[in-house]
């Protein structure tokens, strides 16, 4: 931990990116606001401000190793208190194209809680840092900068509890972690600055989650989740995951608007309706505690910050408010750990950072590969728009290709899960040993023996 340099840091937004933001923040500012609309304090439940709180969430592998970096020993607490953790490979019962995937032992943890709890760990500790205070129910209305509108030097504020009352509230530093609906794209406009590039893919997904109590339970020792992976065959998934309390939540999705339905007949039915029975044979064991509640995803989105000519200093922006997945890839969360990161970096050299600097190395170090990984992976859809060139068509068969390799190979389902872990870059699928391995996968299965033939059918996975 370096020493404090400068007075204060503002983070609009008690969100996972505003958390992680705040505890980076922490070591190089006397003071860090984190300013939320919600009241945050003490909350469990799913809260206003978080309308996809209720449904299923993950922490990549490489999102978990930063909140164990971050945050010492706040894997074991979670886990003490009840939540899940597992291989993500190995304790996962992944389905790609209908098919299992190996079940490889990757080393790599995934961490299985519902969202309002995790949220209330990091919040506790962000709060218990002597540096952190938290303004709540506090709405920010808009940037203060200089005469020359060149460096944000803090933010205007409306506070609930103050009837109509406006306050500024001075920074050395803006951090925006608002998510989705961030304002900072308008106040760049009114503030004269160009218009932000925005990309938009329409994938048209819709999701519908339920929590369960786990009677008798329907997963293998150490077996943290059923993952059902949608595809351009069936564009409909599910994830069935254990969290803390005992219990499970499932969320069914589906794409280009075959969403599933919200009451507890046509959810479940959604489920039976999977080429995969995992997740539906799940729930003869599990005792419904939730009403099936769902949520609208309209379209990848990312704002393209790092082409911008000129930006304000004083002012950075992280999370959702930069890009916004697909959710059923469950990145987002952990880009917005690698995004503290960058931050992290950014100023800890004194005075002001660069804002192109950071939004340029933001999006090469937390936004391209997951981008490029998951937003083009969304093109194997044909109802999803978007220009289908040449590369990508390759690019899509070849990880079609490397999918059902996984289903032969331990370690390409190794080397996929540590991408999709964020662990590893994209381009390492792309290596010629591997590529060996998965162009000769088909080959490989036609020589397995048959199911039901000796121990080496045994030990293959349902």
């Amino acid at each position: 931990m370096s020493g404090v340099r400068r007075d204060r840091a503002i983070v609009i937004g008690g969100s996972i990116a505003g958390l992680f933001a705040a505890r980076v923040l922490s070591d190089h500012f006397a003071e860090v606001v984190v300013v939320d609309r919600d009241e945050i304090s003490g909350v469990t439940e799913p809260r206003r401000g978080v309308p996809q709180g209720r449904q299923v969430h993950g922490l990549q592998a490489r999102g978990q190793i930063i909140l164990e970096e971050l945050f010492p020993g706040i894997t074991k607490q979670i886990v003490a208190d009840g939540g899940v953790i597992g291989d993500m490979c190995a304790d996962i019962r992944w389905f790609l194209h209908g098919k299992r995937m190996r079940p490889a032992r990757t080393g790599l943890a995934a961490l299985t809680v519902s969202r309002p709890f995790l949220e209330r760990y990091l919040r506790e500790r962000v709060a218990a840092i002597p540096q952190v205070r938290f303004v709540e129910r506090c709405n920010v209305l808009s940037l203060e900068t200089t005469a020359d509108r060149a460096r944000v030097t803090g933010v205007r504020m409306l506070r609930e509890e103050a009837a109509g009352t406006e306050d500024v509230l001075d920074a050395d530093l803006v951090v925006d972690a608002a998510g989705r609906g961030s304002r900072v794209p308008a106040w760049l406009t009114e503030l004269g600055y160009p218009k932000v590039e925005e990309e938009r893919k329409k994938i048209g997904l819709g999701y519908t989650t339920r929590q369960y109590r786990i009677v008798d339970s329907p997963y293998a020792e150490n077996e943290v989740s059923i993952g059902i992976v949608s595809s351009a065959a069936e564009p409909r998934g599910a994830i069935a995951a254990r969290i803390e309390d005992d219990r499970v939540t499932i969320t069914a999705y589906g794409l280009l608007g075959d969403h599933p339905p919200t009451d507890p007949e046509g959810f479940d039915a959604f489920l039976g309706s999977l080429r995969v029975p995992d997740a539906h044979r799940a729930l003869a064991g599990l005792e419904p505690v939730t009403e099936p509640v769902g949520y609208r995803f309209p379209a990848n989105q990312r704002r393209r910050y790092e082409r911008m000519g000129r930006f304000p200093a004083g002012l950075l922006v992280t999370g959702d408010g930069v890009c916004s997945f697909n959710p059923t890839y469950a990145q987002g969360m952990s880009v917005a750990a690698v995004s503290a990161l960058v931050i992290r970096r950014h100023v800890a050299g004194g005075g002001t950072p660069d804002p192109l600097a950071y939004l340029r190395d933001l999006a090469h170090e937390a936004v391209d590969g997951p981008w490029e990984l998951m937003a083009g992976g969304d093109l194997a859809f044909p109802g999803v728009e978007g220009e289908r060139t040449f590369h990508v068509r390759l690019v899509l068969a070849y990880m079609r290709r490397l999918q059902e390799a996984t289903t032969v190979d331990e370690r390409v389902a190794d080397a996929f899960m540590r991408v999709f872990g964020l662990v590893d870059p994209p381009g390492t699928l792309m290596r010629p040993g591997l590529a060996v391995r998965v162009l000769t996968a088909p080959l490989r299965r036609r020589l397995r023996p048959a199911r039901g033939s000796g121990r080496e059918a045994a030990r293959q996975p349902a």
